[in-house]
């Protein structure tokens, strides 16, 4: 069975707007410490479904990031 340690998450402007779409497998408060560099302050970051696998994530991340 495969380890499921990955976590897909979004990353929101404050208007709601999805603007990055992602997989870690470090925790999101992490993660998202990161993107504000990138995306600015008025982000935050949402969990998508539960953890996966990392191929089963890359999967999702490589069609686009749809809802679960």
């Amino acid at each position: 069975m495969a380890k499921r340690g990955t976590t897909r998450y979004q990353l929101k402007k404050s208007g709601g707007k999805v603007v990055h779409r992602g997989q870690t497998g470090r925790t999101l408060g992490e993660r998202h410490g990161e993107h504000k560099e990138q995306f600015g302050k008025d982000t935050s970051i949402v969990k998508v479904g539960p953890k996966v696998s990392k191929k089963t994530a890359l999967k999702w991340e490589r069609d686009g990031g749809k809802r679960i």
